[in-house]
């Protein structure tokens, strides 16, 4: 897949799935414009690939949007950003549940809603891939508010394939199961509980955020030209076992 010439958005590109993403795109031919909220890590990422760097917390809905501004225009959106706090059910905080739906629900809307007004408005086609996870198909101990926010992004992503596809632009969603991300280390950091997980991956071991990139770059091309509205599960058959 060629994407030379191309600009790409692409959120939470500091660490994890959203720097794999950026990296492998970076090496095949596009300018990534990374969104994220260290600078450090911004920093780190321009030094590798020569990104246009944009640093933003995307907890906040008034500096997203202007980020979003700021990164246009781009052929393509990847809506990678997350964040995950830990709780079980009954001792969710409404402070963490806002948290994880302003990063991990709202700030997809407001960076997808001014790219594609950008796109339409000069009646050009591109496509978005939300990066979602199983935990919006299954409950997850302690993950109450991070399933329901990704479950909100799902319901976001289906009603953007629908609305946005006959103006051009594709939208797909993205499940990975575990991935070695500096968040994975986090949630999943108990032997125990690492164990449970793995059990129940028929492929035998989590997932790499390389992994996860090649997904999100086909789902960009042209090559998946048909593809639209789809919930793609990478979680080595999680969610068949």
């Amino acid at each position: 897949m060629d994407f030379t010439g191309k600009h790409v958005i692409v959120t939470g590109a500091g660490k994890g799935i959203g720097r794999a993403t950026a990296v492998m795109l970076a090496r095949r031919g596009a300018k990534v414009v990374a969104l994220t909220r260290s600078a450090a890590d911004l920093e780190s990422l321009e030094k590798e690939i020569g990104c246009v760097p944009i640093p933003v917390d995307l907890a906040d809905a008034a500096a997203t949007r202007a980020a979003a501004l700021k990164a246009l225009p781009a052929d393509y959106l990847v809506n990678c950003a997350g964040t995950t706090e830990l709780e079980p059910f009954l001792d969710v905080s409404v402070e963490n549940f806002d948290l994880l739906y302003a990063v991990n629900t709202r700030a997809p809307m407001i960076v997808a809603q001014e790219y594609a007004r950008d796109r339409v408005g000069k009646g050009a086609k591109g496509a978005i891939v939300n990066v979602s996870s199983v935990a919006a198909f299954v409950g997850i101990p302690d993950h109450a508010a991070y399933c329901a926010s990704k479950s909100g992004l799902d319901g976001l992503t289906r009603v953007m394939a629908r609305e946005l596809a006959p103006k051009g632009i594709r939208v797909n969603g993205v499940h990975p199961t575990v991935t070695l991300t500096p968040m994975a280390v986090k949630a999943w950091s108990d032997p125990d509980k690492a164990a449970g997980m793995l059990g129940r991956i028929p492929v035998g071991r989590f997932a790499d955020p390389d992994d996860i990139a090649e997904v999100i770059l086909f789902l960009l091309s042209d090559e998946a030209a048909m593809v639209n509205g789809l919930s793609m599960p990478v979680d080595g058959g999680y969610t068949i076992a």
